[in-house]
């Protein structure tokens, strides 16, 4: 109590004059003044204050000796990066404390970088000090874009996509994932192909970095060669062009599958009829009249590979005609399906015969009495398939329904804009295919579109973007019709136009 009542001096700082100019200042070790001290000390000096650096103006690179060209966009945190070490032993001689860009015109060839520093100078004073680095970009143009300039065709390495299946809903898709994750954007060139995409590379490891990516989207197999191209006997070096040969999967989403025996029994003797209901990098398979269901991984598949029994390239239209609930619903890959009896017939068949069939189908979410449905038309289909032989006793359906039909509806909505539109790779197309090879590509192309709008768990992967140049209708709705699927608008990405130029929306695709 004592001790807390006693009296205490408070402490202050005395301040001394500035033995240059007379100026009142904290005590510090050179007894001066900051003006006085910077007058007498410049602890730049002896720094870097210009810089000339190489800069790659086709793929906006920088020359990072003795070989190594690194990508930066202006004053980025990498392009910061590359221009601190550009002065060398700067943190030997001071500390840095604080770097930032000073604005110039992009058009300059100039980069302007503020550092602050700090340095100990007279009895131990530290002095710190900001000044201005500029760089001077001069223009040369990297090693693989000077061949590129050289001949656009040349390259190191080439990826051969390839699906032996009669439509291109694949690559449709396949084009989307690639475009939203970029893994094509290496790639010097782009062909289409008759039954795939080439891709052409000038490093051998961004062909790899591709096929990789495609290998975790789809189930493939890949095999690659190398061709000798030149040889420096002096100097030992070889010069290769490689190849990598990849073949997609056959089985596509709504293809009806005979499962081969050994197949069937690796996977608890499913089916063996089945259908795929989607393919990332497994096949998802389900029993459309048990509503078993498992994933084949790719090494699976191409362990004992096997082809569709029928594609959606034979869907027939059916109408339903009564529809009977069997059993509870069943989530699978998160899509929900439930089994029931329908009675059915085919559309071609109204006024010409009384042909009636009873089948059991997974669409009773889906169905009502009056709806229409693509399937298979197992009655009068001629098919020659050697594992369905295998199975000796096996009973099929008539029919087997895989999805519901809008046929009608989108017929009357042909011809018209959609609200949303796709972005396409810049691709070589083969000019010399005739009419009907242009047609049949615009209907898989159409249909890919159809799938979109029907099907939430396919887009989800993708990005689908506003048509600006869409007009609805006075009566236009978001099912434009009564149950209509379309993409809802919260979906949509609005077009980012950075320059004026327009060259993005030549991309796009209605």
């Amino acid at each position: 109590m004592a001790e807390s009542s006693m009296f205490r001096v408070p402490q202050t700082i005395g301040h001394i004059l500035c033995c240059k100019c007379g100026v009142p200042i904290v005590p510090n070790g050179a007894n001066m003044c900051v003006t006085c001290l910077r007058s007498e000390v410049d602890i730049t000096e002896g720094l870097k204050k210009h810089v000339i650096i190489m800069h790659c103006p086709e793929c906006d690179s920088y020359f990072e000796p003795p070989r190594t060209w690194i990508k930066a966009q202006l004053e980025s945190k990498e392009l910061l990066k590359f221009c601190i070490g550009k002065l060398g032993d700067l943190n030997k001689k001071v500390r840095l404390v604080d770097a930032s860009f000073v604005w110039t015109e992009p058009h300059s060839k100039r980069i302007k970088v503020k550092l602050t520093v700090q340095k100990e100078v007279l009895n131990g004073a530290i002095l710190e000090q900001s000044y201005v680095v500029e760089y001077v970009q001069q223009d040369h143009m990297c090693e693989s874009c000077t061949r590129i300039q050289a001949n656009p065709d040349q390259w190191v390495a080439a990826v051969q996509l390839r699906q032996h299946v009669p439509h291109r809903r694949t690559f449709f898709y396949l084009e989307q994932l690639i475009l939203k994750h970029g893994a094509a954007s290496q790639a010097i060139k782009i062909k289409q192909m008759d039954e795939g995409i080439d891709f052409f590379f000038a490093n051998r490891s961004h062909a790899m970095r591709f096929v990789e990516f495609v290998g975790k989207v789809t189930p493939l197999r890949n095999r690659h060669d190398k061709q000798l191209v030149s040889h420096d006997p002096k100097s030992n070096n070889y010069n290769y062009k490689y190849t990598f040969s990849v073949e997609i999967c056959p089985i596509c989403r709504e293809d009806l599958i005979c499962l081969p025996p050994k197949v069937s029994t690796s996977l608890g003797n499913l089916g063996p009829i089945v259908t795929c209901t989607k393919v990332t990098d497994r096949i998802a398979l389900l029993d459309p009249f048990t509503l078993r269901h498992c994933f084949l991984s790719a090494d699976q598949y191409w362990r004992v590979p096997f082809k569709s029994l029928l594609t959606s390239r034979q869907f027939v239209e059916y109408i339903v005609l009564d529809v009977e609930p069997v059993s509870n619903e069943v989530d699978f890959g998160g899509t929900k399906y439930k089994l029931a009896d329908v009675q059915v017939a085919r559309k071609s068949d109204f006024g010409r015969n009384d042909n009636i069939f009873y089948v059991r189908t997974h669409l009773d979410h889906l169905l009502n009495a009056g709806d229409y449905a693509l399937g298979y038309d197992i009655y009068g289909a001629n098919s020659n398939d050697m594992e369905l032989d295998k199975y000796r006793g096996l009973t099929l359906p008539e029919a087997i329904l895989v999805k519901k039909s809008y046929g009608e509806k989108h017929e009357k909505k042909r011809g018209k804009s959609r609200r949303w539109k796709l972005k396409s790779l810049e691709m070589e197309i083969d000019e010399s295919k005739g009419r009907s090879d242009n047609d049949k590509m615009a209907s898989d192309y159409e249909e890919f579109l159809r799938d979109l709008e029907e099907n939430p768990e396919l887009r989800f992967n993708i990005s689908l973007y506003r048509n600006r140049e869409y007009q609805p209708s006075e009566n236009a709705s978001m099912t434009t019709g009564d149950d209509l699927p379309s993409v809802p608008l919260e979906e949509l990405l609005a077009e980012l136009d950075i320059s004026d130029n327009g060259d993005e929306e030549n991309n796009m695709r209605d």
